[in-house]
């Protein structure tokens, strides 16, 4: 079993930055395909990034490319993802999740969810 606890949401101008944790409890984490998805109000949870277990391979949705970045610390249990230049679009809940198989993309694939964190970007 594996708990994920997200931080790092916040109030934050377009153009700023954010750097978002997702701590993750389990001794099987390291084994699991880590991403972060998104959901805005009325909209459906939407991919952002994933990384793979050995950290050496990350995708990226269009939308977040060249701006946003995953990363893993394997001794810390926890991954992150920065952003930068953000933009009133990337108003969302940001979720950490975790899973063994699959697409990056597909959030079906994925087994375990954190609570969600707010990032809110004003124009």
């Amino acid at each position: 079993q594996v708990q994920l606890v997200e931080s790092g949401g916040g109030l934050v101008q377009a153009g700023g930055s954010l750097r978002l944790s997702c701590a993750a409890s389990g001794r099987s984490f390291s084994t699991y395909t880590k991403g972060w998805f998104r959901q805005a109000p009325g909209k459906e949870r939407e991919f952002v990034a994933a990384i793979t277990p050995s950290g050496g391979t990350t995708a990226y949705a269009d939308s977040v490319k060249g701006r946003f970045t995953i990363s893993r610390d394997k001794a810390k249990n926890t991954v992150y993802l920065q952003m930068n230049s953000l933009k009133p679009e990337d108003t969302a809940v940001y979720y950490c999740t975790a899973g063994s198989s699959g697409t990056f993309s597909n959030p079906s694939d994925y087994d375990y969810w954190g609570q969600g964190t707010q990032v809110t970007v004003s124009s």
